[in-house]
């Protein structure tokens, strides 16, 4: 398993197959469009290929904030539904984790919906610990 970084529209792409699974709001086009939107603003997508298939992708942001200092905040991540338990995300999170200590990181963040109960096993199962609730206000534009 190798994990790149997604640096052309081809790879781009490539990832999106896979993450449109858990945005399904998004269609391939449009998510490559919201990508590089986000990619102005410091998001980057790695991809886990195996076999020449783009099995897991992690969507995420190297950030400075008062609360945790430098950190990843690991905004999307998922593994092909047709992949999992090939051991894609493990190989992800340890990339990741790799990734955050040369650039100096000192911690990985993400958010979960609550009805991911097997996305919360592995990440408890990678060492992740929860650690707060997150709180919305929706509808502040109406």
């Amino acid at each position: 398993m190798e994990v790149h970084i997604a640096k052309t529209q081809q790879e781009l792409e490539r990832a999106a197959t896979v993450l449109v699974q858990l945005r399904p709001a998004f269609n391939i086009a449009s998510l490559c469009e919201q990508i590089i939107q986000q990619q102005k603003q410091g998001y980057q997508v790695a991809f886990v290929e195996l076999d020449g298939r783009v099995v897991c992708v992690a969507g995420f942001t190297v950030n400075l904030k008062l609360a945790w200092g430098k950190s990843i905040y690991v905004d999307d991540l998922v593994t092909d539904s047709d992949t999992r338990s090939v051991g894609a995300g493990k190989h992800m999170i340890e990339w990741l984790k790799t990734y955050a200590k040369n650039e100096g990181c000192r911690e990985i963040h993400l958010d979960s919906g609550v009805q991911r109960y097997g996305a919360h096993r592995f990440y408890l199962r990678e060492g992740f610990n929860i650690t707060s609730h997150h709180f919305v206000l929706n509808n502040v534009s109406d």
